[in-house]
């Protein structure tokens, strides 16, 4: 019986993945083998030794110690792609929103509250001319990142007419098959900013990109952008967007993250963090997260890891051994050393290598012992071994 810890409310389509023949789920795990999570700041304590994988229902993972995860051999998955149509649709009533003075024509009308139905209909009318706006038709949108969610914002701002421009120095292969080919591409962050009507953004938030939008950015954007913010708070300096909005460089920033300095201003709107809050988006994210942590405790197969390879390796019979590495040289040749020695014939395997760490996937026909597991696990460089039956 393998058992999963978790932590915050997640989605019951997610749970029922789990098999009750053969897992425990529950929020009272002492000793489990995963933990399946959303925003609960994990620390290193919560980790215990039992701890072999831990799944975020989401795509960010700054929550989980990553590198103390990679240390102890803990595989670490997210869930990309897997909010991605909620957070675009958000991204779409932002962009509207941005255009067409629709809050702030909301508020207005509120505050018509006691006059009588004439009244307010002729006050409404007369009131409307101050929150007439714009057409997305025809404008330019300039799309900062090209993942998952990014590339279905550029997708749908095709559909409604928009120029699309895209920029991502770290675009992989498998997104940019993805991309619709209209989509134009931009330079560098700067040829983006001064071609662009709109911006939005959808990039990680790491070292290279905290900060993204700054002063010296935003110097180089067109004249009364407008600027929406639905992937991470930290990719902009919150002082450099009041100042813009001060000097209407840009018109209305948009943004998922509420900041002290942006509240109580009509040419800023700031939400809960609701782009991924839909039952869908909750749903989608656990199903994914509960299938990849199924796959990796029954079969040793890496899925959407943020610390260790893709790895995937089709069952054949015998045996399973998997086992994490240092990723530097000798290590699988000293393990194949210890199976020859034991005369354990490996029928099909697989090694996989991501910066400084390596997963290895063995299938044998003789089952190994206690003893020679031991053995594996003190080879110089071995982090973690498991025999998966």
């Amino acid at each position: 019986m393998y058992r999963i810890k978790t932590y915050n409310q997640i989605s019951v389509e997610g749970l029922n993945r789990f098999g009750r023949e053969k897992y425990e789920v529950s929020s009272e795990s002492s000793a489990p083998e995963a933990i399946l999570l959303r925003s609960h700041k994990l620390s290193v304590d919560e980790i215990s030794d039992s701890v072999i994988a831990i799944a975020r229902a989401g795509a960010g993972v700054n929550n989980i110690p990553i590198e103390d995860c990679s240390k102890k051999g803990v595989v670490v998955f997210n869930t990309p792609g897997a909010n991605a149509n909620a957070v675009k649709e958000m991204v779409v009533a932002g962009l509207l929103m941005s255009s067409r003075g629709i809050v702030q024509g909301n508020k207005y009308v509120n505050a018509l509250k006691g006059m009588e139905n004439a009244a307010m209909h002729k006050e409404a009318e007369a009131g409307k001319k101050k929150y007439a706006g714009t057409e997305l038709l025809g404008k330019t949108l300039g799309v900062v990142g090209l993942g998952a969610i990014g590339a279905r914002v550029a997708e749908i701002a095709l559909q409604l007419g928009m120029r699309v421009i895209g920029f991502d120095p770290a675009l992989s292969v498998e997104a940019a098959w993805r991309l619709s080919s209209e989509v134009e591409r931009a330079e560098n962050l700067a040829s983006l900013m001064a071609k662009s009507d709109y911006v939005s953004l959808h990039v990680p938030s790491l070292p290279a990109t905290r900060g993204l939008i700054n002063q010296d950015a935003i110097s180089q954007a067109k004249q009364g952008l407008k600027l929406l913010n639905f992937a991470r708070p930290d990719i902009v300096d919150a002082d450099a967007i009041v100042s813009a909005l001060d000097t209407r460089k840009i018109t209305t920033y948009v943004a998922d993250f509420p900041h002290p300095a942006m509240l109580d201003r009509d040419d800023i709107l700031l939400f809960p963090h609701l782009g991924a809050s839909t039952k869908e988006a909750e749903d989608n994210c656990a199903v994914m997260g509960a299938n990849q942590l199924i796959d990796f405790i029954e079969n040793g197969n890496i899925t959407n890891s943020v610390n260790y390879p893709a790895i995937k390796l089709e069952r054949s019979s015998g045996y399973r051994l998997t086992f994490a590495n240092d990723n530097v040289p000798k290590v699988l040749s000293q393990v194949l050393n210890l199976l020859a020695d034991q005369n354990i014939n490996v029928i099909d395997m697989l090694n996989k290598s991501r910066n400084e760490v390596a997963y290895n996937i063995l299938d044998v026909e003789q089952k190994p012992s206690e003893t020679l597991l031991a053995e594996l696990a003190n080879v110089e460089h071995v982090i973690h071994v498991r025999l998966i039956q």
